[in-house]
């Protein structure tokens, strides 16, 4: 009689309905359904071109591209297309930052007047406070001079000591660790700790130490406008007068450590997996990498240079003509990755996180990746929400998604 309640239990566990977090099998049905919402974003957010790649394992894979990559040739989207990246660049600056705290180089907890001087409040901010975006220092994109500079001359050069300048000439915003606000200052300052101490220049630091070791081919750290081929043409609005222009070779400098690399869809799969599950770390260092302190906006944590939103763990970038999104679901070890070709925001929302609740609500219903509407809107250099028919400032991300 014992075995026969042990079995009649089991037979009940058996047929229990998988739950709604269950990732589906990608058949017919299911890329239907996505192919359809992905095309009803591209239709409502006006998005020239997306390059989409989904999988889970055991599940099936989804590869598509949509739309064009070059609105003049009315070239076709592909999945091999290399895109900017921008602030998708922050989990490659963190990772090699911890990299060296694994090697006892740094420690998460020193001071940033440790290796940087001239930093305000340097004494106080840690190098934890710095990548978990906590610092309280003022993020140079959202600063006037800075806005003119760039977008009078998109094809200038920065230097990482130009970028700190027009953050340091604003007061500090609060004290280290009193709450989370997003700034790409942060990320520069990380960035010229990994070159002080990595003794290398940051892209070659990067290269050997992240790409290289994480085996990603096609993923570049450029330090001027080149671009390698093929790639997408990125599409972005006018300040003055709101008439979308060809951002495609404007120089990336100004985003360096915060936003200036390039990738492709098969090496950006690779790296959500990399870098959620923490494959170049110890676990103790990954542990405390995915330390989310609340963010203050509901459902989402921020971590060390990586995000959690609704279990979705990874990071987004955006930048004149391009949006990144690069996530990985650990309960289903399942990859996200979207890529477009313009940074025009849709009623105030970031089209790449439009993409992703898109698709997270066909395939994990329980963890759909949602930011609420405002969250994602680009900043005027006021720090007021842009006119959905005016330019966001240019920038990499200054929302808590990056």
């Amino acid at each position: 009689m014992r075995y026969s309640i042990v079995w009649l239990m089991v037979a009940a566990l058996l047929a229990v309905p998988k739950a709604q977090t269950d990732f589906p099998d990608l058949n017919p049905t299911v890329t239907a359904r996505l192919d359809a919402a992905i095309r009803k974003v591209m239709r409502e957010a006006e998005v020239p071109g997306v390059i989409v790649g989904l999988s889970a394992p055991g599940k099936g894979s989804y590869v598509r591209a949509f739309g064009v990559a070059d609105k003049a040739t009315n070239t076709s989207m592909t999945p091999d297309l290399n895109m900017r990246i921008g602030s998708v660049t922050k989990t490659f600056t963190v990772t090699a930052l911890l990299e060296l705290v694994d090697q006892g180089k740094v420690g998460l907890d020193d001071p940033i007047a440790k290796y940087v001087d001239g930093v305000p409040n340097g004494d106080r901010i840690t190098l934890r406070n710095l990548a978990q975006m906590r610092s309280g220092l003022f993020n140079y994109t959202l600063d006037e001079g800075f806005d003119k500079a760039l977008l009078s001359d998109p094809t200038r050069p920065f230097t990482p000591q130009e970028l700190l300048a027009y953050s340091f000439k604003h007061p500090v915003q609060f004290q280290p660790g009193e709450r989370f606000q997003y700034s790409n200052t942060n990320t520069i300052l990380l960035g010229l700790v990994v070159e002080k101490i990595g003794g290398q220049p940051l892209q070659d630091y990067i290269h050997k130490n992240v790409a290289e070791k994480a085996g990603l081919t096609h993923t570049i750290f450029p330090t001027d406008a080149t671009f390698p081929s093929p790639h997408a043409h990125g599409y972005t609005k006018q300040t003055e007068t709101g008439a979308v222009q060809d951002a495609t070779d404007w120089n990336p400098s100004w985003g360096w450590a915060a936003g200036a690399m390039i990738s492709d869809l098969p090496d950006l799969q690779n790296w959500a997996r990399v870098l959620a599950t923490g494959t170049l770390l110890t676990a103790k260092t990954q542990a405390e990498r995915l330390k989310m302190p609340p963010s203050g906006i509901p459902g989402t944590g921020y971590g060390l240079g990586i995000f959690n939103v609704q279990g979705w763990i990874g990071h987004n970038g955006s930048l004149p003509g391009y949006e990144a999104l690069v996530i990985y679901l650990p309960e289903a070890k399942a990859t996200l990755v979207v890529l477009l070709n313009t940074d025009i925001l849709k009623n105030g929302q970031e089209p790449s996180t439009l993409f992703g609740q898109a698709i997270t609500q066909v395939v994990t219903p329980d963890h759909v990746f949602n930011l609420p509407v405002g969250v994602g809107a680009s900043t005027s250099p006021s720090g007021t929400p842009s006119p959905q028919t005016s330019a966001p400032s240019p920038q990499l991300s200054t929302t808590p998604t990056g």
